[in-house]
This record gives structure tokens, C-alpha cells and sequence, in this order.
């Protein structure tokens, strides 16, 4: 599924308009967004968590040298799934 697929299943969902439902759909993202840079949680209870968390720097490999290479820390985004997420795939 991609965003405008999401959109249209939110549309048909929530009786909005797919423009209505865009916004929505932008406003969720843009939280989300928001809330991960000031090192925040979004808990979704029975979804699941979004969080920042920080990768150390380390020595990988350039694949076509074999060249040892330096890669900076960096925080990456996170999603741990929910209990009923989890449920509702398997």
C-alpha cells in the first residue's frame, strides 16, 4: 500500500473527503516528525511505538574496494510494534 492507497482506504474509512483525509494523513506524519526530533515517543497503545534511537559510529566496508571506511553515529527512527499489531498479522 502505498500513500495515496492509504489516503483512499482513510477516505473510505473515516467518511472524509480525500482531501480531508490527505491532511489528516499529513498531520499524523508531520506529529510524528515533530515529536522524534525533540527525542520523543508516539505511543500508539495496541499499534505500537515510535522512537529515535542512536547507532554508534563504527568501521564498515566500502563493497568495491574492501576499503575500510568510517561511518559517523547518526540517530535512526524506530517502530516497535504494539501486542495487537502483532496479533492481528500472525
Amino acid at each position: 500500500m502505498n500513500k495515496t492507497e492509504l489516503i483512499e482506504h482513510i477516505s473510505t474509512k473515516a467518511d472524509l473527503s480525500k482531501a480531508d483525509a490527505g491532511r489528516a494523513l499529513e498531520a499524523f506524519i508531520g506529529a510524528v516528525k515533530t515529536t522524534l526530533k525533540k527525542k520523543g515517543t508516539v505511543t500508539l497503545v495496541g499499534f505500537g511505538t515510535f522512537a529515535v534511537s542512536e547507532r554508534a559510529a563504527r568501521t564498515g566496508r566500502n563493497p568495491r574496494t574492501g576499503e575500510a571506511i568510517k561511518i559517523k553515529k547518526a540517530k535512526v527512527p524506530k517502530f516497535r510494534p504494539g501486542k495487537a499489531l502483532k496479533e492481528a498479522v500472525n
